[in-house]
């Protein structure tokens, strides 16, 4: 199983296969989880997310369709849609560490405990950008993915993924400034 395909899983998912469907979700679940907990800051609740949406696949994989997309890229899009219907519900709440991102046994070092507050100012300051910048940029920069890749997922064309990630990009280097300009005001 290892050596097959997605597509090729997907084929066996089809038709039951339950070792195909543990092998599709080991190969990817640590990726959709990283995005959907960029999204809603919260462990649980990106670990339902993204379950929900392996449960959906396991109850109806004739919805992929390989001629259309890849396996990735059409589970993006499912993962992100999720994310984003669940936000809407909720009201944000104040971010939530995730211990792949933060290693508590060294946070008595004081230059990793500001780094980590770094971390997590611009967690929470992406969290607040509009949806479709929040995706471009966690898309091309968290997940590795090309710029072609992620406009592929989002739907968009490479030029308009270009102008969301400068946008993106400019809103938080503006906060950054105010946020250093505060903060030396108030010493």
């Amino acid at each position: 199983m290892l050596k097959l395909s997605d597509n090729e899983l997907l084929v066996l998912i089809a038709q039951g296969s339950h070792a195909a469907f543990a092998q599709l979700v080991e190969r990817h679940n640590q990726r959709f989880y990283r995005l959907a907990f960029r999204y809603l800051n919260q462990r649980e609740l990106a670990e339902d997310m993204v379950q929900e949406a392996f449960i959906q696949l396991w109850e109806a994989p004739y919805r992929f369709n390989a001629q259309q997309s890849q396996f990735t890229t059409w589970f993006y899009r499912i993962i992100i849609n999720k994310c984003l219907d669940q936000k809407k519900r909720r009201t944000p709440l104040a971010f939530e560490d995730d211990q792949d991102f933060v290693d508590e046994q060294a946070l008595g070092n004081e230059q990793l405990l500001e780094q980590t507050e770094q971390r997590l100012w611009l967690e929470n300051a992406i969290y607040e950008l509009p949806n479709t910048q929040r995706t471009a940029l966690n898309l091309c920069f968290f997940e590795d993915l090309s710029n072609q890749q992620a406009a592929n997922i989002m739907g968009v064309t490479l030029k308009s993924l270009q102008s969301l990630i400068m946008r993106a990009k400019t809103k938080l280097k503006i906060q950054y400034q105010t946020e250093l300009e505060n903060d030396h005001e108030t010493r």
